[in-house]
Formats: structure tokens, sequence, C-alpha cells
């Protein structure tokens, strides 16, 4: 059972929880991080492009702009080195064909650099043709901050140097109900009741609904899905930085786009749709065919054989259907000591450690906050065997046989990185979260390969009687015995 007394409980193990997480570790404090799901990243922070945004796209000075802008800076000086998350700043090309376009380039061009967006700049078809030679465009707005990261392992990153630093995390425990106590707030869960005198809402499209529990109804969450296409790497030259269309209009998105990834596969999407269940993450054939054509009208020579897997992900917007108003990030401590962050859709990837500094704001707003003298930001990262040169990988298996044994062959995963990874510091132990640690599974064959070996490896460190899941208990693949 959980349960206990906190100074801070966070609702949503998200990019910004984790964040928000982090940046509290930094003082005396006692954290606890609340996650209905059984890992962190399970919602929008999991399922998105990972692209590390410049600002330039969002209205003009909003918060969603000025956060974004500074997000960007203080993850590729700080964070990354701190954190060991590899990124690559590949660039933006927002790209246009007609003169009507070029004047809508010139207007981004215009809000970005009002937000402190660095080296934005309109070039021609001839140069953009050099840049990207399989890209379709006659002018385009380059964005040379744009940059690319794996965004599971960013929040794994932030959640791991949290709980390092003394934060807990509970998971698979969801809030029923929240109640305003003298003192703080009770929130209430099937684990146990947790007591604390400040809470953080940042329960991405549940956010609506735990803020409705201590009276705060000024917006409602609506989820919007994004489906993607994934790319087999075979393919992944066909571009080199981030490919956008002119953002539509009317759907208050920035339209299907092409991104590499860290990986070097392609993501296609994210489509955008308003639905009504707030957990509908399927993936549809008509929206499917909307990405492949989109994906096609800027790069034709993609083909649909080159199609490895899908996926999509919902974005909470406060916006209703149709608007053309991009909305911007709430944050507010209303009432007292109950931090609501609603409305966190993209950028908030990249906008997140300005949001967990803006939480802290607040906290200090009522409180003065005494500095923890142990905080280390440093988080020492999981090496790649597959992005190691055949020497290291030779000094490796010396040092450990198990490096030797390949389990994911399409990743190039070993049994040394599975047995790593089942022993994470926020003790995931669920086959998706082996998935998003290594990569095992993730290539042409998905799984096929490699899941009866990766069973293999849980029984033989936790013997009989373990079960495999996929998420947690509610999705039980088999018991993991193999003889």
């Amino acid at each position: 059972m959980g349960g206990g007394r906190y100074d801070v409980a966070i609702v949503g193990a998200g990019v910004v929880g984790c964040s928000v997480a982090r940046e509290l570790a930094r003082y005396r404090l006692k954290v606890v991080v609340l996650e209905k799901e059984s890992d962190v990243a399970e919602g929008a922070s999991g399922a998105n492009s990972g692209v590390l945004h410049s600002g330039f796209k969002e209205p003009k000075m909003s918060k969603k702009a000025l956060y974004c802008v500074e997000g960007n800076r203080r993850f590729r000086e700080e964070i990354a080195e701190e954190l060991e998350v590899p990124f690559k700043p590949i660039g933006t090309y927002t790209v246009g064909e007609t003169e009507k376009d070029r004047e809508k380039l010139e207007k981004l061009l215009e809000a970005g650099t009002a937000a402190g967006a660095e080296g934005l700049r309109i070039i021609e078809e001839d140069e953009l043709k050099k840049a990207e030679p399989h890209v379709r465009g006659k002018v385009a707005l380059l964005a040379p901050t744009g940059a690319i990261i794996d965004p599971h392992e960013y929040v794994i990153a932030l959640a791991e140097n949290a709980a390092v630093n003394g934060v807990d995390f509970d998971f698979n425990t969801e809030v029923a109900d929240v109640e305003e106590r003298e003192g703080g707030y009770v929130v209430k869960t099937a684990c146990g009741d947790y007591h604390a005198k400040y809470v953080v809402n940042s329960a991405g499209v549940y956010a609506d609904k735990l803020a409705a529990m201590v009276g705060y109804n000024k917006h409602k969450v609506n989820p919007c899905r994004g489906e993607y296409f994934i790319l087999d790497k075979k393919v992944g030259g066909l571009i080199r930085g981030m490919i956008y269309p002119m953002p539509p209009e009317k759907t208050g998105g920035i339209g299907v786009h092409l991104t590499p990834t860290i990986a070097g596969n392609i993501l296609i999407g994210p489509s955008a749709e308003y639905i009504a269940c707030k957990d509908d993450v399927a993936s549809t054939a008509g929206r499917m065919k909307e990405l492949y054509e989109g994906a096609v009208a800027l790069v034709p020579e993609i083909e649909y054989k080159d199609i490895i897997h899908e996926y999509s992900g919902l974005r909470s917007k406060i916006i209703e259907p149709g608007s053309a108003n991009k909305g911007d990030f709430v944050v507010e401590d209303e009432p007292e000591g109950f931090i609501q962050l609603l409305g966190i859709e993209s950028p908030g990837l990249t906008a997140a450690p300005v949001l967990a500094e803006k939480v802290r704001e607040i906290i200090q707003g009522h409180e003065k906050l005494e500095e923890n003298p142990d905080f280390n930001p440093r988080r020492k990262a999981r090496a790649r065997f597959s992005e190691l040169s055949k020497e290291e990988k030779r000094k490796l298996i010396r040092e450990d046989p198990d490096y030797g044994v390949i389990v994911c062959r399409c990743e190039e995963v070993t049994k040394r990185e599975i047995r790593d990874a089942l022993e994470n510091p926020l003790g995931v132990r669920t086959l998706k979260g082996l998935r998003i640690r290594t990569r095992a599974g993730m290539g042409r064959c998905q799984g096929g390969f490699c899941l009866p070996r990766i069973l293999q490896i849980i029984d033989e460190i936790y013997g009989q009687g373990v079960e495999a899941t996929l998420k947690g208990a509610e999705s039980r693949i088999c018991d993991v015995r193999m003889r």
C-alpha cells in the first residue's frame, strides 16, 4: 500500500510532471509523483514527434512561444549534458509553394524572432534543394535550433535523476478524489491516502477531471488524437532535417510533418482529430491514408511498403474543435496550493523545464525553500551497445559475456542491456518498459525474434511465478516459466 505525508504531490509522470519532480528535488522537500499507469511517459510524453521546437509556430509572445524558446536553450546548454540525453540539432524546414505561403512564413519569422528564437531565416528553392534534395517546395523558413530527441529517454532520465535525489514514484496509483484540509490536501487513491501541502496537477488529458475535484472548472480539456507512421531505417536518408508543411488554419495544429528520429527512422504525422474518449489511441484507416498522402506531398519518394509500425497519442487541448486559436498554457495556483497545469500540449516537451520553474516559483511565493545540499543534477546514461566501436564492443564482451549475446537482432540489443534495464532505478519491469529503455522490439520485425528471448531472461533472473506484462497487472501476457 502507498500513501503517506508529503510536502508536494505531483499527479502525472509525463515530461512536465517529471521535470517538476527534478526541479523540486533541488530543495529540502518531500515529494511524491503519482501515476495511474505502470511507468513514466505513458501518455502524450511518450507518443509524440520527439522534437525540441524553436518557438516560431506559437502565438506571438504567448507562454507557449516564450517558454518554448527558453526550454530549447536550457535543454541544449544544460540539461542534455547533465542527464546525458542525446539530441541532434538538425533544424526545421517549414516548406511553402506560393507567394501567399511566403507571406505566412514571414509572419512566422516575425513571431519567432519576437519570442527570441535564434537564427530564423527564409531560404529559397536552390538552398532548400541543396539541404533537402528529396523535398518538394519553393521557399522555406529555416529554424536551426530545432532538434530531435528520444522523448522516452528524456522523461526516464528526468525521473531517474529525481528518484536518486529522493523523490518517490508510485505507479499504478490513480487519483480517486481530492479533499481540501487545513494545511493542504488529501489525495485519495486505492493504494492509500496522500497528505500534501501542495498538489501539482500535471495529469494531461485528465487534468480537467482532477481540477474539478477541488472545484476548478475554468477549462475543459479536449483529447485530440494524433496518429503516426514509422518508416524503416533503410529510407532514413530521404530527409536530413525536420520537414513541415504550411500550418493548417483551422485545426490548431501544425500539420502532418516528417521527423527523423534519434534511432534513424522517419516519423510521419501527426494527424489531428478531436475525439470523445480520453484513452482512445487507436490507429484508423482514414487518418493513416491522410498521413501517407501528406507525406508524399512533401517527399514524393516515400513508399507505403517502407512503413513498419504505427502509433497514436492524445494532445490536451483547451480550445474547441475548428478553432483557429491555438490556446496557451494554463499555469495557475487555484485553489491556493493546488497548482493547475492545463492545456500542456505541444510544445510542452520543449517547454517542460520552464513550466517546472514556474511551479517552483509558485511554491516559493508561499514559503521560503531551503536548498538541498546533496542534490546531484547528473545522471549517467547506459551506453547502447549498437552505437559503440568494434573495439569498445570487444572490451565489454571480455568483461561480461552477456554483451556478446544478441537478444534483438533488428536493434542489436544485448542480454546485458536487457538485464540492466530490468534493474532500473524506478523499478519498472514491464515489457514496454524494457522496449523504451533498450529499443528491443522496435525494429522491423517488431519483437518477433526477441520477445521469447526476453521472457527467458526474465525467467532466469526472477524465477518461477513471475508474470510478464506489457504495461502492468491488467496486461498480463503469460507466466514466464519457459521450461
